[in-house]
């Protein structure tokens, strides 16, 4: 009887642990459901670069387009919950996508587990250098003197830069005339061809088209100035503290992945975001490196989820 017990014992020992302990065992697959060379791609790529090095297997980028990320989080979400595939979720992106109907995600909020964020991107309120919108106060002035005419663009439907304008509209009692386009190097063409009047995107997007006198910027949608760009104000210092918009970004697990093996993830990635190299080719990048492991990742999730649910209606009732 005792060697029966024995033995019964010795194999849940050796596999419930064995999981954890012998992860991974093959390389590791990171779903990222943005274009190849942009900030989100570019952010996963530095990160796994030296992620991998300290889990001993390779950290795959597998870049997974479409319909504004849905596409990459429906693979995220219907992979098999072993730690061997995750993936990027962006607060508001993949929230707008489970709160709008229209989209029939198969996901929902509770479809991920989450690891640990990754990067935290403040949004930006900018226009073409030889704008006559010098100020945010010029540029609101403008869009209240005549509703609806001055184009603004976002770098696509529901995306943190749609939510802003709409956050912005509702503080500054005024109104755009929305312009969607794809992504941010289409803004900036369009944007620099005179099509836009003014574009809302984030602090990763324009350090560099600023540096080269291309754009000027009108606003930082964050409660304090950007280390990238230590000149320009915040909405809050212009008198709008609830303009507050950015586009975070973080690692997340299919509902189900083992809580060990979870942990070793997050222990492991934060280890590679504190890492020095990390953190120089970060800021090479403008990339704002926030790491927030599992449970405080987690309840921001849930808090931006909330306010993401707010400006999602009002972004499916109010005309284009």
């Amino acid at each position: 009887m005792h060697r029966i017990l024995a033995t019964a014992l010795f194999l849940v020992l050796s596999l419930a642990p064995a999981g954890a302990q012998d992860f991974p065992s093959r390389p590791i697959n990171l779903i990222v459901m943005a274009t190849a060379g942009g900030p989100t791609d570019i952010a996963a790529r530095i990160l796994g670069g030296i992620a991998e090095k300290l889990i001993g297997q390779p950290i795959v980028i597998v870049n997974k387009v479409g319909a504004g990320g849905q596409v990459g989080w429906t693979e995220l979400a219907r992979a098999k919950p072993d730690g061997y595939t995750i993936g990027f979720i962006i607060m508001p992106g993949t929230n707008t996508v489970i709160l709008d109907p229209e989209r029939q995600a198969i996901f929902n909020e509770t479809s991920f587990v989450h690891i640990v964020n990754h990067v935290l991107d403040p949004g930006v309120i900018w226009v073409d250098a030889k704008s006559p919108h010098k100020t945010l106060k010029d540029l609101f002035a403008a869009a209240k003197a005549a509703p609806g005419t001055l184009r603004a663009a976002t770098t696509g439907i529901l995306s943190d830069d749609h939510l802003n304008i709409l956050i912005s509209e509702e503080a500054a009692d005024i109104k755009f005339r929305l312009v969607h386009l794809d992504g941010a190097a289409n803004q900036l063409k369009e944007t620099l061809g005179g099509n836009i009047d003014v574009s809302f995107d984030n602090v990763g997007s324009v350090v560099k088209p600023l540096k080269s006198g291309q754009i000027r910027v009108l606003a930082i949608t964050d409660p304090e100035r950007s280390k990238f760009l230590p000149d320009v104000p915040t909405t809050k210092e212009l008198g709008y503290p609830t303009i507050i918009s950015s586009s975070t970004r973080g690692l997340a697990a299919p509902k189900g992945t083992p809580d060990a093996i979870v942990k070793k993830l997050g222990d492991v990635l934060k280890k590679a975001m504190d890492d020095p190299e990390h953190q120089k080719k970060m800021e090479e990048q403008g990339l704002g490196v926030k790491p927030m492991l599992g449970p405080e990742f987690a309840a921001f999730w849930k808090e931006q989820h909330e306010r993401a649910r707010k400006y999602t209606d009002w972004a499916k009732k109010r005309p284009q």
